[in-house]
């Protein structure tokens, strides 16, 4: 079940709605628990198992370290034990094909594929389980003893399947003590509302105009064709995940808990560093602080920084998906990083505003070609019509058709990723009220029709 679907917006949300509001505080976490995995089980009821192993085992490992009995030497097995279980399972359902994979072309075995499907949202409740055990490791939280309220945090539906990622330290006060107002609940639906309209109106669209070319032949694409269709993957992949996290964002507040941001505008950065601080900031910022500051981050000489960088980066590719063009993306943004580190910084600071907007939108537009192609001849195949390599013109009359039939779509998409005026206009509420009854209804207007309603990030 997702978010921008007719039966999560008509049955299963306002179930869940009347049901919380109408329980008593003792047991409204017990509500968000079953009701989460209600949704967790709809599209794959098999993996519960896993999530509630990972759930179990953290919940135990974290009641041991509360122990303050335990030696240092204890507790860091503990941590270490903890991380090894949930990499564990991690490892098994997303990468163990793609290691069998790799080792029988290597070898020339022939060990057969699990051919397992991967759970749902378990890169991103696996990295909340194991920011838990951290956090009480460092003392910058308490173990959970109640079960439920743990079980809750895990499970937890809005952001369940997609985030953002939420450290444990980030809403474990929220668990126990939250209040839901009258203004929070409402911008908790303004905020699904923006994130819906984003995901249906926006991501939905111009994901179209990507279909449509990257099932055209690679090898008789002009250029234009081919920079349209990736700069139309890089709005997708935005509205698509960007939505999501607003959606859930506002989930979030409408049952009182207050999820980090996900997303700032990721299109205005000025260089590859700022647009890191501005994408996923929910990873970004889980890398930082359980990955690179712990192997030492910038504090142990230019070198090993240097190292750091790499290593969160290509686990950072890795994360997203098991296949080389993941590890190749995750290395090139790697790569870059470390250039801007010691010297590209410097040199952009020197140049005009515009020109490091269009390097970094540039550098973006080549990640998202790592990023978009699986197989790697495809990948360069498709670099390769882009800079003109593959014999074909610049541009053709399908080119241009393309262009002229999606130039208002792409004139909103532009202004939507734009930052908003800080002396803009204040509308009136009932303004406000109108504009956002009518994205809801052209959203629930186009799912009634729609085919086409992929969520990229879905898969990860």
């Amino acid at each position: 079940m997702v978010f921008s679907s007719l039966l999560f917006l008509f049955l299963f949300l306002p179930a869940v709605l009347l049901l919380y509001f109408v329980s008593p505080w003792r047991l409204k976490n017990l509500v968000l628990f079953a009701t989460s995995l209600i949704f967790y089980a709809w599209g794959e009821p098999v993996y519960i198992a896993i999530m509630l192993l990972s759930t179990i085992t953290d919940y135990g490992f974290g009641l041991l370290l509360s122990n303050p009995k335990r030696s240092s030497l204890q507790r860091k097995w503990i941590v270490v034990a903890s991380i090894i279980v949930n990499l564990t399972l991690l490892g098994y359902f997303k990468y163990a094909d793609f290691l069998i994979q790799n080792v029988n072309a290597l070898l020339g075995t022939q060990i057969p594929l699990t051919e397992l499907a991967l759970p749902i949202g378990i890169s991103f409740y696996t990295f909340q389980s194991m920011s838990y055990i951290i956090d009480i490791y460092r003392g910058t939280a308490k173990a959970q003893r109640n079960w439920l309220d743990f079980a809750t945090f895990v499970a937890l539906f809005p952001q369940l399947v997609a985030g953002p990622i939420v450290q444990y330290s980030t809403i474990a006060e929220q668990l126990r003590h939250r209040t839901v107002s009258t203004e929070l609940f409402a911008e908790g639906v303004r905020r699904f509302i923006i994130g819906l309209a984003k995901k249906v109106l926006l991501a939905n669209n111009i994901g179209l105009l990507w279909n449509t070319i990257s099932s055209t032949s690679v090898e008789s694409m002009p250029a234009l064709t081919a920079w349209l269709g990736i700069i139309a993957f890089a709005f997708q992949i935005y509205f698509d995940f960007s939505g999501y996290s607003d959606m859930a964002i506002g989930l979030g507040l409408m049952f009182g808990f207050r999820f980090n941001e996900n997303f700032n505008r990721p299109y205005t950065a000025q260089s590859i560093t700022d647009f890191w601080r501005r994408w996923h900031i929910s990873l970004s910022t889980w890398f930082r602080d359980y990955v690179y500051i712990p192997l030492g981050g910038n504090r142990k000489g230019p070198w090993k920084q240097l190292r750091n960088i790499m290593i969160v980066w290509l686990l950072t590719g890795i994360w997203h998906g098991a296949s080389w063009n993941f590890l190749l993306w995750g290395l090139y943004f790697g790569v870059v990083l470390v250039f801007e580190k010691w010297l590209g910084l410097r040199l952009l600071q020197r140049m005009p505003v515009w020109v490091r907007h269009m390097y970094a939108l540039l550098l973006i537009l080549i990640g998202w070609v790592f990023f978009a192609f699986d197989e790697l001849s495809a990948m360069s195949a498709y670099f390769a019509a882009m800079l003109g390599f593959n014999d074909q013109p610049l541009w053709n009359d399908e080119s241009l058709y393309l262009l002229y039939t999606n130039a208002i779509l792409i004139l909103l998409l532009v202004l939507a990723s734009l930052p908003k005026r800080k002396k803009e206009l204040r509308l009136a509420p009932v303004i406000q009220l109108g504009w956002h009854a009518v994205l809801f209804l052209m959203s629930i207007a186009y799912l009634v029709d729609a085919t086409f309603n992929p969520f990229l990030y879905f898969r990860f």
